[in-house]
């Protein structure tokens, strides 16, 4: 990949310290977020390529963990060279949750867990899970201090993902902050969002800053971290010990040169030119093919990543199209060999929003469910079936 030559020097960053997260040092402090269908072993793969950090995988339901659902039992899976291995886990029940720990311990699937209290889908608050279920404060201790409990006796870290809250009139991510700090969590991670807000408007960085004063344990941020000074500024401004990579990425693994480089002290970024980019599509494309098992299961994947990587570069509708509709690598070539490869990467793009966006909305709760914050019950039919959001 290409740099910028000639940029004006702007001064360097200190450099930042590891994240401490149990026994594991990582550095720099950059962890990519799970995001369904996205970040599997080859997206991951992908990432590492270009720069190190906290790779964790898409999101695991526990329910489906415990009962070997075959597909949940191949997003376990990781690279050869993954190192820690990063499993994020959501579930509803203290029981099924510890069993699920207990089997990545037994079984030495992961290295690290991180549990999933910051999702707002819709499917996933209706029943009590993501961001809705600390509201539930002693169902969530209960979660998080079997998880704990689970994980210990093989020095597995469990770390947690909060939202702000389910919405500004229900926040929840101190209180939530400081149980999981005192059942033992290895760090705090918070989306500067709440789950009404979905993926719309702006982060609020504050609110990692507040939960930074009261915890004792590493916070990272998450949220409008669209370029590598963007999470330098985060760190400037909250106090946090490291960031969350999450949309910011879609189309864009080179992010992580980006963010090594940035919080080594250098101001050298990445500007990859259009044959670049077209050369990481296609890498991109045969690592998921190698993952799935064949050419044409990893192209057909691989079309939801092409508005992405071509976004901002003038390339023809026709075009987009076609990639978008590819199922080989030969095709995949032939389309990208109509591609510019001196086409300068769209300085415009940067620092923009990528990835989905959303408008805010209430929030599908279980019926009844903010009436009693310490009830421990776990609503009915709680617990996914299937993994991957």
């Amino acid at each position: 990949m290409s740099r910028p030559g000639g940029a004006p020097d702007h001064g360097t960053a200190p450099q930042a310290p590891a994240l401490a997260l149990g026994p594991y040092q990582v550095a720099p402090p950059v962890v990519l977020a799970p995001m369904a269908g996205i970040t599997n072993v080859a997206f991951r793969a992908l990432c590492a390529e270009h720069g190190a950090g906290l790779y964790v995988c898409e999101m695991v339901t526990t329910r489906a963990l415990v009962e070997r659902n075959p597909k949940t039992l191949r997003m376990v899976r990781f690279g050869a060279a993954e190192r820690p291995r990063s499993l994020q886990l959501y579930g509803v029940d203290p029981e099924i949750t510890a069993r699920a720990v207990r089997m990545v311990v037994e079984e030495d699937l992961a290295d690290h867990v991180d549990l999933n209290f910051g999702c707002p889908v819709p499917k996933v608050t209706r029943k009590g899970g993501g961001a809705a279920l600390p509201w539930r404060r002693t169902l969530f201790e209960a979660i998080v201090r079997g998880a704990v409990e689970a994980a210990a006796p093989a020095g597995v870290p469990v770390t947690v993902k909060l939202r702000r809250g389910i919405d500004d009139e229900h926040l929840t991510y101190l209180d939530a902050g400081r149980i999981a700090e005192d059942a033992g969590v290895a760090a705090v991670a918070l989306h500067g969002r709440t789950a009404a807000q979905r993926y719309s408007g702006t982060a609020d960085w504050s609110s990692i800053a507040a939960l930074k004063r009261a915890l004792s344990v590493p916070v990272l941020g998450n949220g409008d971290i669209w370029e590598a000074d963007d999470a330098l500024r985060m760190v400037a401004e909250t106090g946090c010990d490291g960031v969350v990579i999450g949309r910011g990425c879609l189309g864009r693994p080179w992010l992580f040169a980006d963010l090594a480089a940035a919080f080594a002290g250098s101001t050298e970024r990445v500007m990859p030119t259009l044959g670049q980019v077209a050369a990481t599509m296609r890498r991109h494309a045969v690592l998921l093919g190698e993952w799935l098992g064949s050419e044409r299961d990893g192209c057909v994947d691989f079309r939801k990543h092409v508005a992405w990587y071509l976004k901002g570069f003038p390339v023809g509708s026709d075009l987009r199209r076609a990639l978008a509709m590819v199922s080989g690598l030969s095709e995949l070539d032939d389309h990208l060999a109509r591609l510019d490869p001196a086409e300068p990467f769209p300085a415009s793009e940067l620092g923009r929003p990528r990835g989905r966006t959303s408008s805010p909305g209430r929030v599908a709760l279980p019926a009844g469910w903010l009436a009693d914050r310490d009830s421990p019950v776990v609503p009915v039919g709680a617990e996914l079936d299937t993994s991957g959001g």
